[in-house]
């Protein structure tokens, strides 16, 4: 092998910076950050907005800023970082080969490896848009960058397809830049991204959100004219006798993300088919024992706080690892999302754990009045009552040593709502 590690740490956004300050701290110093862009901090350098950091720092931070205070530690460490450095692959045996201009093409073995590589944007090839290929169509987070980084101005009148957070947020900052965002065009009846934002971003600057409404076709040849914005019904197909004709010199797609995982697969990772993300137990760490995963490359967060939350113990977990990869293992307990309940994160538990364990998970429609309930078997855990849940916010329970004290007998646990 060209070079080793304990732990090598692919990508260095927000949940690679936070999983290698946790390991460190752990006593594990053997580190690597293998990062593919020139900088540290991945997509929050380009995220100007205000509003992270308040459940981390308490504090309201912009996202460099919020990525600032990561690399800080990892410096203060002195933790190896590889620059513009291509990750190619990820063997089962955790070797990793990467690429860079100034070593060509090497070679780690790692004694553990965490991944923490993010995630994508969904593109317009799949979302079968009618019309041709015109220039002004983009991707929501290209359009940030464009304009965060580069300072460029993509556009004069915009509508927006998606109401993910990216999305919302770059309906405000393009209004500020003096386009004119005619509307947000939603395939759901409810917005997918963050109350808050929903508020901040479009009421506050009155711009419009068509719920259950999307794009039928994009007008024009060599530069986009128009897109038809047609009403959909319950099972989201377009309503003839609907459309309406949208001006516009610029289109933006904000219609999801997809964690970034084909590193993962070539390794032999486990992915679940509903997050898109690896099957974890709860330290993190995947069906391939010594590979860890955080972040959003593991199910795709809204708040960044608790990506660095996720990946400080994901990290730690790793160190742990490399100090004791023969610990004892109990019993493995499947965890399951129902009756309303689209995922949760992690997917399975092995009762010999000895910290609280946090299950994180979306639900699929909004509900009011619900009862969100975690049982094992006859017994039930948690019940806690909430007002309202929405797709677009993560929910967060805890499950404590004591309340799986009787799991013997029992092979799942199962998170549901109840009206």
């Amino acid at each position: 092998m060209d070079k080793e590690f304990d732990i090598v740490i692919i990508g260095g956004g927000p949940a690679g910076l936070a999983a290698a300050v946790s390991a460190y701290d752990e006593g594990e110093k053997n580190i690597v950050i293998i990062e593919r862009s020139e900088q540290l901090g991945g997509i929050l350098n380009q995220c100007i907005h205000n509003g992270f950091g308040l459940h981390t720092f308490k504090e309201e931070l912009t996202g460099p800023e919020y990525a600032a205070r990561f690399e800080d530690e990892v410096k203060k460490r002195n933790i190896e970082c590889l620059l513009n450095t291509m990750v190619l692959d990820i063997s089962s045996d955790k070797i990793v080969t990467a690429i860079n201009k100034d070593d060509g093409m090497f070679s780690i073995k790692a004694k553990t490896v965490v991944l923490c590589m993010g995630c994508r944007e969904r593109p317009r090839g799949a979302l079968n848009i009618p019309g041709a290929r015109p220039a002004g169509v983009y991707s929501a987070g290209t359009a940030q960058k464009l304009i965060n980084i580069s300072g460029m101005k993509i556009g004069k009148e915009i509508v927006i397809l998606g109401s993910g957070d990216i999305g919302l947020i770059m309906a405000r900052r393009l209004t500020l830049e003096g386009a004119k965002v005619k509307a947000v065009v939603e395939l759901m009846p409810y917005s997918g991204g963050l109350k808050r934002n929903i508020v901040q971003c479009l009421d506050d600057y009155s711009i419009p959100l068509l719920l259950s409404h999307t794009i039928t076709k994009i007008n024009g040849k060599h530069r986009i004219k128009s897109v038809i914005v047609s009403e959909v019904d319950e099972n989201r197909r377009p309503i003839k006798g609907t459309e309406t004709e949208y001006k516009c010199d610029t289109l933006l797609l904000s219609v999801g993300l997809l964690p970034e995982n084909e590193l993962s697969k070539k390794a032999g990772v486990n992915i679940n088919n509903v997050t898109g993300g690896p099957v974890v137990t709860q330290d993190f760490e995947t069906n391939i024992e010594g590979v860890f995963a955080c972040g959003n490359v593991l199910h795709v967060h809204d708040l960044v706080d608790f990506v660095s939350e996720e990946a400080s113990d994901a990290g730690k977990n790793a160190a742990l690892y490399v100090k004791n990869s023969d610990k004892k293992k109990g019993k493995t307990v499947i965890v399951k999302a129902e009756n309303g309940v689209r995922y949760v994160v992690p997917n399975t538990i092995d009762t010999n754990f000895e910290e609280d364990i946090k299950l994180r998970f979306r639900v699929d429609n909004i509900y009011k009045n619900v009862y969100i309930k975690v049982t094992m078997g006859d017994k039930e855990l948690i019940k806690r009552k909430k007002m309202i849940v929405a797709p677009g916010e993560m929910e967060t329970l805890v499950l404590k040593k004591e309340m799986l004290s009787d799991s013997d007998n029992i092979d799942n646990i199962i998170v549901s709502l109840e009206r």
